[in-house]
This record gives C-alpha cells, sequence and structure tokens, in this order.
C-alpha cells in the first residue's frame, strides 16, 4: 500500500521506471509498465544510464522500482548517487542498503514475482481511480508470470498437433461417408443399366425384365 502510495503520488507515470535483470521477472516488469504506464529495463542494465549524460540511453527517472537488489544492484548504487527514490522487492538475503521502501516477499519464483506485481499494479491502478476497488480486475495474473520460451513453444506444438488430428478425424469422416454414397450410386446405377439394357437369347427373343423395347 505504501509503494502504491508512492507510485501514485508522481505526477507522470513515464518518470517511474521497473526494473528486472533476472529473466523472471522480465515479463512482470513490461506488464507492469504496459497496465500502468511507467518505463521497464528489462535484462542487462547500461552502467551509466542514470548518472551518465553521454550514454546512448539516458534517463532520468523520479522513481525506481527493482525486483531484486542483489541482482539489481548497478541501477540501485546509481539512483543514491542522483537522489531516486527506491522501491525494492526484497528477501531474507537481500541488502536493504540504497533501499527506501523495502517489500518483504519471495522475489526468486517465478510465480511469486508475477503476482507481486500483479498486486502492485492492481493497486496503483485502485489508488488512481481506473479500477473499482470493489471490483476484480479484468487482468489475469498468469500474464505477469514467466513462460520458458521452450515450454511455450512445446505448448504450441502440442496444440497445432491436436488441431491437425481432429482436422484428419473429420477429414476421414466426409471421405468415409462420401465413399459409401458413391458405392451405393454405382450399385444402383449398375442395377438399373442391366435391368434395362437386357440381352437377346439365341432364338432371338428380348430378356430385360419380361418387357421388350418399343422400337426393338
Amino acid at each position: 500500500m505504501l509503494a502504491a502510495r508512492v507510485i501514485v503520488a508522481i505526477e507522470n507515470p513515464q518518470d517511474v521506471i521497473v526494473i528486472s535483470a533476472r529473466p523472471y521477472g522480465q515479463r512482470a516488469v513490461f506488464k507492469f509498465a504496459q497496465h500502468t504506464g511507467s518505463q521497464y529495463i528489462g535484462g542487462r542494465y547500461t552502467p551509466g544510464t542514470f548518472t551518465n549524460h553521454t550514454t546512448k540511453i539516458y534517463l532520468e527517472p523520479r522513481l525506481l522500482v527493482v525486483t531484486d537488489p542483489l541482482t539489481d544492484h548497478q541501477p540501485v548504487l546509481e539512483a543514491s548517487y542522483v537522489n531516486i527514490p527506491v522501491i525494492a522487492f526484497v528477501d531474507t538475503d537481500s541488502n536493504t542498503r540504497n533501499v527506501d521502501i523495502a517489500i518483504p516477499c519471495n522475489n526468486k519464483g517465478k510465480q511469486a514475482i508475477g503476482l507481486l506485481y500483479w498486486l502492485l499494479a492492481r493497486e496503483v491502478n485502485r489508488m488512481r481511480g481506473a479500477i473499482n476497488r470493489t471490483d476484480p480486475w479484468n487482468v489475469a495474473v498468469d500474464l505477469f508470470i514467466y513462460r520458458d520460451p521452450e515450454e511455450a513453444e512445446k505448448q504450441a506444438a502440442d496444440h497445432d498437433a491436436q488441431v491437425a488430428q481432429a482436422q484428419q478425424a473429420a477429414h476421414e469422416a466426409v471421405l468415409d461417408e462420401s465413399g459409401d454414397f458413391a458405392a451405393g450410386g454405382d450399385g444402383a446405377k449398375a442395377e438399373w443399366g442391366n435391368e434395362a439394357v437386357g440381352f437377346q437369347d439365341p432364338q432371338g427373343n428380348w430378356q430385360a425384365g419380361g418387357q421388350q423395347p418399343a422400337e426393338f
């Protein structure tokens, strides 16, 4: 709640930057930035982003949110140089030096990180009045949780295989129905043909169901 109040107090949401060097938090910070209007840095942090004006990407945020003070120690250190308040998710082994607001939690598991950013984003939107506090947030927490690319590709391949099998089964069922109809039609045609054409016996009598054509 305190962290959400600090984030809401920043007039321009773009002045808030969320950072996660750990892969498990990169999807979470991206979704948090998407739903709150802030900026995010996922992956490797370029040293000097907050302190060196000559860097390719120079930023001057008013608030910094980090996933782990251990892996994100460089932006936390630079934020202390330029007097940027820092909000951090901390575990029992985290160093809270230069951290202004510490949120005690599990910042190692991918489910925990996704849930924490989802809760913080929901509270920020509630305090801004974007969503009603009594209504559930229509954004699924699964969107904030890290997904392994190989696992996602495997799930997509399994889904495609199931779809292909269903289509093949439907196609074979259509072919079976078409084959039965064609066989029945050919049989009826052959039977009708034998009855209509007829034949002559050696004595010259017409044999076609006891009826003789008019021309004959």
